[in-house]
């Protein structure tokens, strides 16, 4: 396993741009993996806007769900991944478990994330190339006052925990600059309250 650099913050609060830096830092072949996926207008022209802002020697993948397996179906090898994000990735999975009347089957989009995550992490931590994920600290606001985004949220909350558990380093951006995160790693479960 290469390096896991797992990087958290607000909406933007510069956690993109942060794993960017790194990444380009790192050098060699860069394989950055998009999970937003263009279903309106503004979110088109805001994935145009990251692809012409990527350099152009790093190759993109769009993978909205299904990271690990895409991965190994593709025999993918970088010296570098970066996923961005975990957010998104989530958002992805929870809407696929969700009716058209925005009533969340909470079992099944706790078991589509569950089993998203373990295969992300199983990838990761047999591959050789550095890690950068980022994702979105959404659990400091108020509870969401719909079901849909109390599942969202508790989730996504769930995946950075077990992310930051297995990562070797982790950053809270806060305003643009990079805090970093010490983790405490023991032989106990982690805990799931």
């Amino acid at each position: 396993m290469g390096q896991f650099i797992l990087i958290l913050g607000g909406a933007r609060s510069g956690k993109s741009t942060h794993a960017e830096q790194l990444a380009a830092a790192h050098g060699g072949q860069i394989v950055y993996i998009a999970t937003a996926q263009g279903l309106d207008e503004e979110m088109e022209l805001r994935i145009e806007r990251h692809k012409q802002n990527r350099p152009t020697d790093w190759q993109t993948l769009e993978i909205p769900r299904g990271i690990g397996a895409t991965l190994r179906t593709l025999g993918m090898e970088a010296d570098v991944f970066l996923l961005d994000c975990i957010t998104l990735l989530i958002t992805n999975l929870v809407m696929d478990a969700t009716g058209a009347d925005f009533e969340p089957d909470k079992v099944l989009a706790t078991q589509k994330v569950d089993q998203e995550v373990e295969e992300l992490l199983t990838w990761i931590e047999n591959s050789p190339a550095d890690w950068i994920v980022v994702s979105n600290e959404v659990g400091m606001g108020l509870v969401p006052a719909y079901p849909l985004g109390r599942v969202y949220r508790d989730l996504l909350g769930k995946t950075n925990r077990r992310l930051a558990w297995k990562a070797d380093q982790v950053y809270l951006m806060v305003a643009g600059i990079p805090v970093p995160l010490h983790s405490f790693r023991s032989n106990k479960e982690m805990s799931d309250q």
